[in-house]
């Protein structure tokens, strides 16, 4: 049987992967992680917020629309928040080193890793 550790240790292959995360939204909590250099569970209380955040602003748009995923581009970094689709609540957390990464390349790994999860 596969768990999401397995799953987030699969998605850590990807190109400038540092560590991943699958967060349930609802609570802040990590149901699992994998990699270094971010403090997951700080990021993963944090990102809850930003999801809720853009949840809120969507509803109060009137927007019908579901999002595929959060990008947060830093200095050095990217954030790629995608939320899994058939676990509402559900979230995956990528952090990648910029000067390794391929941003298209992760963002199709993360919805690999989302069906996988979801499966």
């Amino acid at each position: 049987m596969t768990t999401i550790n397995d799953h987030l240790n699969e998605l850590l292959r990807t190109d400038g992967a540092m560590c991943a995360a699958v967060v349930d939204s609802n609570s802040g909590m990590m149901l699992g992680h994998a990699g270094t250099g971010v403090d997951l569970e700080l990021a993963a209380a944090g990102n809850t917020e930003v999801v809720r955040a853009k949840m809120k602003t969507m509803a109060s748009l009137g927007l019908k629309d579901t999002i595929e995923d959060i990008l947060i581009t830093l200095g050095k970094q990217y954030h790629i928040i995608r939320p899994v689709a058939s676990k509402h609540g559900l979230f995956i957390y990528l952090v990648l080193d910029k000067n390794k990464a391929n941003l298209a390349l992760a963002r199709r790994a993360c919805m690999d890793s989302e069906k996988k999860i979801a499966g």
